[in-house]
């Protein structure tokens, strides 16, 4: 058997990416409630079981070969992936589909604990379909943004090494519009309750994620050199982004935390993303003091507007996407001496196409979700009702919980449900009249 180093490496680094899913799955259960812990990790886990099928009949086909408009491949050109069989074309489509099943998942943490289950099935490969397929290919496949492509001729080249705007800026686009959709939780920014109920899962979540990220940039190297180059920035960033990050909360809050630590690792490395094979170490190192500290004060703006991004994916993913993306257009790295970004005089219009490139994101992922997600709730609905966020999506959509409180033996969730149900129902009683009484207490299940 023949197979070159380059093939290896390429599907080692498939299986990092691949991995990184569950690693959110993980780092978003922890930042969760108690009670909502195994639907947030379930959300990533069915978004590959989904998207690797879709990719298989025709998610693939639409990212590549002969295009409509410049807009989409043909879903039919390599339906099945049977053409590909024999090839080594079907390692790339694999280390594509990894790209696409956690684009999707990175959605799911702006809707954490009052979301259907089922709507949110439904929703992943019509969005897969609709939004991510048709973006990866006008910037990767041939499209519109690629070289050749119509909007490259008039703007210039973008630059989307790892999926700054086919992944970042558009999965956090599409968060902030399901957000929106769904509505905000009830309690947010009131119920104390809402904290993340476990940072160690966070933190292995954190470190999972950027284990994977140097197959997610790393992946597509084609030399020693730029694969050095990957490496080098894949470290620094969410290195120097983490470390921002801590010293603005500790000016901000009075505490650098754990949260922030892991938090601003994903900053930094969502950051260099676009980037990672187009700047040097120096660079990439100021990207990320600027991401993560940047992203700490974007992670507040959902209370200052008031849209319930539960998870901060617009604050990290969305915020940072942006700043990687345009950064190019300011310290993207001369090639042969030709271009580069504004600050190695290669002139404004690298910047002009990493803007256009983020507004035709914001668009296409915006109006498309807002198009499914309106359709999803206004039939199937996509929010659960509020007797059931209260005892918590594990329990109500798939009759199983985390942990075992000891309410009653594990698996039993009618008689759970039914009790829990009762308390969520039950009025306070009378509080006795004078100076000694107290308020009464909800009964919590996290």
């Amino acid at each position: 058997m023949e197979i070159s180093a380059q093939n290896v490496w390429l599907m080692l680094s498939s299986a990092m990416v691949l991995f990184m899913t569950p690693g959110l799955g993980l780092f978003y259960g922890g930042m969760t409630r108690a009670k909502a812990a195994l639907n947030m990790i379930m959300m990533s886990f069915i978004s590959a079981g989904i998207v690797g099928v879709v990719w298989v009949l025709w998610g693939y086909s639409m990212t590549t070969g002969d295009g409509i408009l410049g807009l989409f491949g043909n879903p039919f050109a390599h339906f099945g992936l049977q053409d590909l069989v024999g090839t080594p074309d079907l390692i790339k489509a694999g280390f594509a589909a990894t790209f696409a099943i956690i684009t999707v998942a990175l959605i799911s943490g702006a809707i954490a604990d009052r979301a259907k289950f089922g709507a949110w099935a439904v929703f992943v490969p019509i969005w897969v379909t609709v939004v991510y397929c048709p973006l990866a290919y006008m910037i990767w496949g041939g499209g519109l943004m690629s070289a050749g492509g119509a909007l490259t001729d008039i703007f210039g080249q973008v630059i989307d090494f790892a999926g700054g705007a086919v992944v970042e800026v558009s999965s956090g686009t599409a968060a902030f519009v399901l957000a929106l959709i769904v509505g905000k939780r009830h309690g947010f920014a009131k119920d104390p309750n809402h904290r993340p109920h476990n940072v160690p899962f966070i933190m292995i979540g954190a470190a999972i994620l950027w284990f994977g990220w140097f197959g997610f940039n790393g992946g597509a190297a084609t030399t020693a050199a730029q694969a050095g180059l990957i490496w080098i920035n894949t470290l620094v960033t969410p290195a120097a982004a983490m470390l921002s990050w801590l010293v603005v909360e500790k000016v901000r809050h009075g505490h650098p935390t754990s949260l922030g630590a892991a938090s601003g690792v994903v900053a930094g490395l969502v950051a260099i993303t676009p980037s990672c094979a187009n700047i040097s170490p120096l660079a990439a190192l100021c990207l990320g003091l600027v991401a993560g500290a940047a992203c700490c004060v974007f992670v507040d703006l959902k209370y200052k507007f008031g849209f319930d991004d539960s998870l901060d994916v617009v604050g990290v993913h969305f915020g940072a996407g942006v700043i990687g993306t345009l950064s190019l257009g300011f310290i993207a790295l001369p090639v042969d001496g030709v271009g580069g970004g504004l600050l190695y005089g290669g002139g404004p219009q690298q910047l002009i196409a990493q803007i256009v490139a983020v507004l035709v994101t914001i668009l296409l992922s915006g109006l498309g979700t807002l198009v499914i997600g309106r359709a999803i709730h206004k039939t199937i609905g996509f929010r659960v009702t509020h007797e059931h966020e209260v005892t918590g999506v594990d329990l109500t959509q798939h009759a199983e919980s985390a942990y075992e409180f000891g309410l009653t033996p594990h698996g039993h969730f009618r008689q759970q449900q039914a009790h829990l149900s009762s308390l969520i129902k039950r009025k306070p009683e009378p509080a006795p009249a004078g100076p000694a009484s107290g308020s009464a207490k909800e009964d919590s299940f996290a």
